[in-house]
This record gives C-alpha cells, sequence and structure tokens, in this order.
C-alpha cells in the first residue's frame, strides 16, 4: 500500500496528482503549514529527518524527493502510461524534465521569493534574478512551442513535475509579465483542466494533521 505524507500548498501536490492520473490505491495524510511562519509541522521530522514533504511509503520503502518518487512510482506501477519507452529517443527529453524542474529552473524562482523578504536590501540583486527567471521561461516556451505538452506531445509524468514550476511563478506576477510566452500560460491552464488534476487539488486542501483515506 502507498501512503503519501503531504503538506498542503506544496511540491507533494504533483506526487498527489500523480497517484490520481495513474489510479493507484493510496492512504493520504495531510499535514497542514504552521499558521505564523507557513512551515512545515515537526510531525514531519518523524516521518523523514529532513522534515520536508513529500515523502512517499511504498510496502516499507521510505521515498522522497519529488522527481525520484515520481520516476520510481511510474516504472513501478505506470505500467506503459505517462512515459514514453525507455529505449526511444522521447525518454531522454522525459528524464530531462523531471530533473531540470527542481535543478535548474526553480532556483531562480526560489532566490526571487527569498531576496523579495529583503526589501531595499535585495535590489540589487533583483535585476540579476529576474533576468534567469525569464532565460528559463523562454527555454520552457521555446521547448513547447505549438505542442501541447513538452514530451512527443503527449501528457506524460514530465508535465506533472514541471508544473510546479510555472504555478510558483504565477503568485509572484512573473509569468504574466513575460508577454513573449503566452504559450506557458496555455500550458499550466491546460494542465489544471485534467479531471485528476481536479481530484488532487481537492484532496489536497484537506488541513487536519492526520487526515487519512484512500483513494
Amino acid at each position: 500500500m502507498l501512503k503519501l505524507h503531504h503538506l498542503v500548498n506544496s511540491r507533494s501536490q504533483r506526487i498527489l496528482w500523480l497517484l490520481e492520473e495513474l489510479g493507484l490505491d493510496y492512504e493520504l495524510v495531510v499535514y497542514p503549514r504552521d499558521p505564523k511562519t507557513n512551515f512545515a509541522p515537526p510531525e514531519l521530522k518523524a516521518i523523514h529527518p529532513l522534515g520536508k514533504s513529500p515523502v512517499l511509503e511504498d510496502n516499507g520503502r521510505l521515498l522522497a524527493e519529488s522527481g525520484a518518487i515520481i520516476d520510481i512510482v511510474v516504472r513501478r506501477y505506470g505500467q506503459g502510461r505517462l512515459a514514453p519507452a525507455p529505449d526511444s529517443a522521447e525518454y531522454d527529453a522525459y528524464v530531462h524534465w523531471l530533473h531540470y524542474a527542481e535543478g535548474s529552473a526553480m532556483v531562480p524562482l526560489l532566490l526571487s521569493a527569498y531576496v523579495g523578504r529583503l526589501g531595499e536590501a535585495g535590489a540589487p540583486l533583483k535585476p540579476r534574478i529576474s533576468s534567469e527567471v525569464k532565460n528559463h521561461f523562454g527555454y520552457i516556451s521555446g521547448a513547447l512551442g505549438e505542442r501541447d505538452y513538452l514530451v512527443d506531445n503527449s501528457f506524460s509524468a514530465a508535465d506533472i513535475q514541471m508544473s510546479f514550476v510555472l504555478e510558483s511563478a504565477r503568485p509572484t506576477g512573473a509569468l504574466e509579465s513575460f508577454q513573449a510566452f503566452p504559450n506557458l500560460g496555455a500550458y499550466l491552464e491546460r494542465l489544471h483542466a485534467r479531471p485528476a488534476y481536479q481530484r488532487a487539488l481537492q484532496r489536497g486542501r484537506l488541513v487536519n494533521t492526520g487526515d487519512m483515506g484512500k483513494r
């Protein structure tokens, strides 16, 4: 049995979405954020030493890191769904997007969020960070082009992984401010319209620690 330890409004929303897309049976434990700090609660430390989410239990095995969890779940339970054939050229692109999302794309977005909290002290850094954000959006936009999805124009777990990059940009207005990349906004809306995404969104909004249920 799979058990997802899910922190509300976090990266673990992608794993919840993945489980819904694959139609897997799972248990869900939802952890609210601290109302004052917005940090994860200390209870997550009892699950994983870093106290972060997502963490997925798979028959006694503890899995962490979004990209790794997605890779493992799709290989173990996907039955050929949500990923290209491993011996195809498209699979190389699929693996690239799984790692690019957190390894490269999220870095300037996180820097932008943290520097924004510094006020005037962070002002000298903002032009450089903004330039990097735009650089990455340009790269994603160019790779997507006029297609609906990133890999072979077919929805895959790579799209699930990349969704958080664009979602993280929206609260800051960064995505809307780059009018040169209208395909990114349309892409995100396309992902959000998927029934499995909507189901995951509703389940992930539970707010009581220990709320648990099966799919």
